[in-house]
C-alpha cells in the first residue's frame, strides 16, 4: 500500500509498476483504447446482442460519450465512483464505458442486493450517481433508493433505467441531453482505479476490490492466448455483468477480442439452447447449475449444440459427474473447471482439449497467468508438492488492493502472494485442485474433514440432485457433519442409504453426515457459490437449545 491512485492507497510501489511494464504484462492500454480502435476499423460490427437489440461499437460507444458528456455536465469527473444496480442490459454496457471516458471509477452492484448490502457498498466507495431499474424481478430498486438517500451524503444523483419514477433522473433523458453537449476526455491512466467491485461478503460485510485497466488486461490477455478466442467466437452471457464474472467475460473480453457478447437477463436452459443455436455461440463462462440445466435440458431436447466448443464452469464447486456427462451430451464442447475469484480474476483456466476430460473433470484446470505457492494455514509456510495448504497467488492479475487497507495488509505476505482462504493441492506440474473453503472445514473431533469430498460423492447418489455439507455443533465431537439435500423428483434418501453409500464409495465412517436436511434449493450468491454460512446459521438455529 505504498502508491496512491485516484481516493486509495494502493499496494504496488513505482518499481512494481514499472516492472510489469517492461515484461510487457501491463500494456498500458485501457478499454477505452480498444474500443475507438473498432470503432475505426468496424463501426457497424456487432459488440453485444439482446432481445429485440444488436448493439454495434459505433452505437455503444456513442451512447457511452452521450452519457459521460451528461454526466461531465453535472460536475462528476476522473476519480468519482459511477455505481450501477442493473441485469445484463445494454445499459450496463453503456455506464461502464462512460465511466472509463470520465476517468471515473465503475462500480458494478449485482442486482439481487438489497437495503443492507447497497447502503454499505454506496457508503463506503462514497458513490456519486447510481443507476438503478425501476423493477427488476418484482422489486422497486426507486422505493429502496428513498429509504437510503439519507443515509448516503455523497450521493448526488440516483438515475433510473428504462423507466422513471418522479423523485429520480432518467438514464434516456441524460442522454439525449448529452448528445448536445461536448465532452472532454479524462486523460488515459492504465494505473488508475478503473474497477470497484464488491465481494459477496459471506464472511462479513463485503470488502471493495480495486482493479485497474492494467490489471484487467492482464487477465484478459491471458484468457485470449488460452482458449484461442478470435472475433468469430461468440460468448453467451448469462452470469450478472455486475458480478466479476460477467464484467470479465461479458463485457471486457468482447471489447478486446472483438467477438460478439449475447446477454441474457435471466438464466433460462431452454432460451440458453435457442440463443446458442440462433447465434452459433461458441463459448460461456457461467455458474455450475447453469451447466447442470443445461446439459439435462439438451439431453430431454435430444440437442448437442455442436457449435458450443467451451462452457467453462466457476463460482461454485462442480461436481466430476457433471463434466462427464456433459462431454457425453455435448458434441464438440469443452466442458471444465475454472478456478478464480473478485481479486485475482481466474487463476486457473481449465482445459483446451476434449482428450483432457479427465483433467476437467477432477481438477480446477490449468494455471495462467499467476504464480501460485500452496501454503500451511497456520503457518503460512510452503507446504511439500501435493499436499493441502491455503492457496496463495501473486503476479500483475491481481487486484490494487482493497479500500480498506488493513484488509489489503492482512491479506499479502511480505513477498506479495495474495491469501485466498481457499484450500487446494497442485499436481501434474501446473494444474490445481480447489478443496474447499478454510472456514467451511469440519473439525471433528479434532480432525479436519473436507466437506467437497463428502459432496462430490454424495452427487452421484441417484436420489440427489444437489447437495452442500457443513458443519453443525456437536456436543460430543465439536462439530459433525450435516448435509442438505435437494433431492430429485420422487426420490427418497435416509441417514442409513447415505452411510451405506459413501462407505461403498470408500469413505472413511467418520465422514457420513450425522443429519440430512432436505431443501427446495440451497442459497447460492449472484455467482452461483452456495451460501454455506447461511446453511451454518439454518442448522445451529434449528439445534438450538439441544446442547443448551
Amino acid at each position: 500500500m505504498v502508491n496512491g491512485v485516484g481516493a486509495w492507497r494502493t499496494r504496488h510501489s513505482a518499481a512494481q509498476m514499472k516492472e510489469f511494464a517492461r515484461c510487457g504484462r501491463w500494456r498500458g492500454r485501457t478499454v477505452r483504447d480498444f474500443l475507438e480502435e473498432r470503432c475505426a476499423s468496424e463501426p457497424d460490427g456487432p459488440i453485444l446482442v439482446e432481445p429485440g437489440r444488436t448493439l454495434s461499437y459505433s452505437e455503444l460507444y456513442g451512447e457511452a460519450a452521450a452519457l459521460a458528456a451528461s454526466m461531465q455536465a453535472s460536475g462528476l469527473g476522473s476519480g468519482d465512483v459511477v455505481s450501477f444496480q442493473l441485469p445484463n442490459w445494454h445499459e450496463a454496457f453503456v455506464v461502464d464505458v462512460a465511466a472509463s471516458l470520465l476517468g471515473a471509477v465503475s462500480n458494478p452492484i449485482v442486482p439481487i442486493y438489497r437495503d443492507s448490502e447497497v447502503r454499505h457498498i454506496l457508503a463506503d466507495s462514497r458513490s456519486r450517481v447510481f443507476f438503478i431499474p425501476r423493477s427488476f424481478r418484482n422489486f422497486d430498486y426507486p422505493g429502496m433508493m428513498d429509504r437510503l438517500r439519507p443515509d448516503l451524503p455523497a450521493l448526488r444523483d440516483v438515475v433510473i433505467v428504462r423507466d422513471s419514477a418522479a423523485s429520480q433522473s432518467n438514464f434516456s433523458d441524460l442522454i439525449e441531453r448529452g448528445r448536445r453537449l461536448p465532452l472532454t476526455p479524462a486523460a488515459r491512466d492504465a494505473n488508475a482505479v478503473r474497477l470497484l467491485m464488491y465481494t459477496s461478503g459471506t464472511t462479513g460485510p463485503a470488502k471493495g476490490v480495486l482493479h485497474s485497466d492494467n490489471t484487467l488486461m492482464a487477465e484478459i490477455d491471458g484468457i485470449v492466448d488460452y482458449w484461442n478466442i478470435t472475433p468469430r467466437d461468440v460468448v453467451l452471457t448469462p452470469s450478472p455483468v455486475t458480478h466479476i464474472t460477467g464484467y470479465l467475460f461479458g463485457m471486457q473480453l468482447a471489447v478486446v477480442s472483438g467477438m460478439p457478447t449475447v446477454f441474457m437477463e435471466r438464466w433460462n436452459a431452454d432460451e440458453a439452447i435457442d440463443l446458442i443455436e440462433d447465434h452459433g455461440v461458441t463459448l460461456t463462462v457461467s455458474a455450475t447449475p447453469f451447466l447442470q440445466e443445461l446439459v439435462c435440458k439438451a439431453e430431454e431436447r435430444r440437442c448437442s449444440l455442436p457449435t458450443l466448443r467451451l462452457f467453462a464452469c466457476g463460482g461454485a464447486p462442480v461436481p466430476p459427474e457433471l463434466i462427464h456427462r456433459a462431454y457425453q451430451t455435448l458434441e464438440r464442447c469443452i466442458a471444465c473447471r475454472i478456478y478464480g475469484s473478485t481479486e485475482a480474476g481466474p487463476i486457473t483456466l481449465g482445459v483446451t482439449d476434449r482428450s483432457d476430460e479427465s483433467l476437467a473433470a477432477d481438477t480446477d484446470g490449468r494455471i495462467v497467468g499467476h504464480e501460485v505457492r500452496i501454503v500451511d494455514p497456520v503457518t503460512r509456510s510452503p507446504v511439500a508438492f501435493g499436499e493441502e495448504g491455503e492457496i496463495t497467488a501473486r503476479g500483475p492479475n491481481l487486484f490494487l488492493g482493497y479500500t480498506d487497507e488493513k484488509e489489503t495488509a492482512a491479506s499479502f505476505s511480505s513477498d506479495g502472494f495474495f491469501h485466498s482462504g481457499d484450500l487446494g493441492r497442485l499436481f501434474d506440474g501446473d494444474y490445481l485442485l480447489v478443496t474447499g473453503r478454510k472456514k467451511d472445514l469440519i473439525i471433528r473431533g479434532g480432525e479436519n474433514l473436507s466437506p467437497k469430498e463428502i459432496e462430490d460423492c454424495l452427487y452421484t447418489h441417484p436420489a440427489v440432485a444437489d447437495v452442500a455439507v457443513v458443519g453443525m455443533p456437536s456436543e460430543r465431537m465439536g462439530e459433525a457433519v450435516c448435509a442438505f439435500v435437494v433431492l430429485r423428483a420422487g426420490a427418497s434418501l435416509s441417514i442409513e442409504e447415505s452411510t451405506v453409500f459413501l462407505s461403498g464409495a470408500g469413505l472413511a465412517k467418520q465422514k457420513s453426515p450425522e443429519r440430512l436436511e432436505f431443501v427446495d434449493e440451497l442459497p447460492r450468491t449472484a455467482a452461483g457459490k452456495v451460501r454455506k454460512d447461511v446453511l451454518r446459521i439454518e442448522i445451529a438455529r434449528r439445534l438450538q437449545g439441544k446442547f443448551s
